[in-house]
């Protein structure tokens, strides 16, 4: 049994559980009850990758749809491709020593190594400890949002903007920004776990705003380097937001799962006391 479900079954609150995270607890009769109900009967990590495995192919699906509107329909027809394009222009003008060193940072966090590194250190702690709901969503935001990235990134083809670029990537991988994807599946994800503890104000206020700082700085850092335009970035931010619902969703199934025996057990007595009265 998950060691999360194991304390709230033996009465220990989520107050008194340092590693007990809320929102990760699927919701009585939600979604993730259902779907873990129709898997009836299988382990609690093959309903995780199940609703993993379905989450990426949905988001991927989405991903796709939305980079072909954005291409064919709102570059093309609607004729935004101009100004998504004096975007970027316009924050390539204000190049400076300074900013294109911190724009260095900036596309740092939001990438490798610093976000493989940062989650492999979270996932090692809390399998230590055998919270492997914790360890398996610091991962598999990071490989959903990934994976969702190359598959967009391939079938949406979008040559990057025409400034001079800072850095030697492919040049018809625009779309969408994996940066920008990747700073928020993780640096949301995890403020996400965190702040779900958090019963001061002031702390889920400082801990959301370093949040939605990162990505900030992150997409920004991207279109001044020369690597993405505005509509990039926006398609990151779809990206980044849907594999952290696809990984609150597995994890939610997989904690119904494990509940599902204790409450199988649960009606089976209180029908076998029905029957004895």
């Amino acid at each position: 049994m998950d060691a999360q479900s194991q304390s709230r079954a033996n009465g220990r609150g989520a107050g008194k559980d340092p590693w007990a995270v809320p929102v990760l607890e699927a919701r009585r009769g939600g979604p993730a009850e259902r779907f873990a109900g129709r898997m009836r009967g299988r382990h609690p990590a093959v309903v995780f990758f199940a609703a993993v495995f379905g989450g990426f192919a949905l988001l991927g699906l989405v991903s796709i749809a939305v980079g072909l509107l954005v291409t064919e329909v709102l570059l093309q027809s609607a004729g935004l491709a101009s100004s998504d394009q004096s975007a970027v222009e316009s924050i390539v003008a204000e190049r400076t020593s300074f900013l294109t060193d911190v724009s260095v940072v900036g596309s740092a966090v939001g990438g490798a190594p610093v976000l493989p590194i940062l989650v492999g250190i979270i996932a090692l702690a809390s399998a230590a400890k055998r919270h492997w709901r914790i360890a398996g969503f610091a991962v598999f935001a990071l490989s959903v949002e990934s994976a969702t990235y190359r598959v967009t990134s391939l079938a949406v083809p979008r040559e990057r903007p025409d400034v001079q670029r800072l850095e030697n990537l492919p040049a018809d991988a625009s779309y969408p920004s994996g940066h920008t994807a990747a700073s928020i599946a993780v640096y949301v994800g995890l403020v996400l776990l965190i702040t779900s503890r958090f019963r001061t104000r002031g702390a889920r206020i400082a801990a959301w705003t370093i949040a939605i700082v990162i990505p900030v700085v992150v997409a920004t850092a991207r279109m001044y380097r020369g690597m993405h335009h505005p509509l990039d970035v926006a398609g990151g931010v779809l990206v980044g937001i849907g594999a952290v619902m696809v990984l609150l969703f597995a994890c939610r199934s997989a904690e119904a799962a494990v509940r599902a025996p204790a409450r199988n057990r649960s009606r089976a007595a209180r029908h076998g006391r029905v029957q004895a009265a």
